[in-house]
């Protein structure tokens, strides 16, 4: 299980490392080309909010934290699903990507 820490405001995210480096591929491509987003995810148990937003901006801090030392393969098939949803959503909806999820 792998994290992503964003704007060092809140607990990291906890996600798959498959999905990890999904969400890797696509924000990256994203900020390449200067195109901020939204970014949703469930947040943890215990918290004050059931879900958190982020306005995802080149200029913000993003760390991504693998646990495996191999880097997972990337399916060019979920990654371009993953693209087309969030340009038809303008949001990346994170709690919707996990490996047992796939659209």
């Amino acid at each position: 299980m792998g994290t992503l820490e964003y704007n060092s405001s809140h607990p990291p995210i906890d996600i798959d490392d498959t999905t990890l480096a999904h969400v890797k591929v696509i924000i990256g491509t994203k900020l390449r080309r200067q195109e901020s987003f939204m970014m949703s995810w469930l947040s943890p148990a215990g918290g004050s909010s059931a879900r958190m937003t982020a306005w995802v901006h080149p200029s913000i801090p993003l760390v991504l934290a693998f646990d495996e030392e191999n880097p997972p393969p990337v399916d060019r098939a979920r990654i371009a699903r993953m693209m087309d949803s969030l340009n038809a959503r303008g949001e990346l909806v994170i709690d919707s990507l996990s490996d047992t999820e796939r659209p």
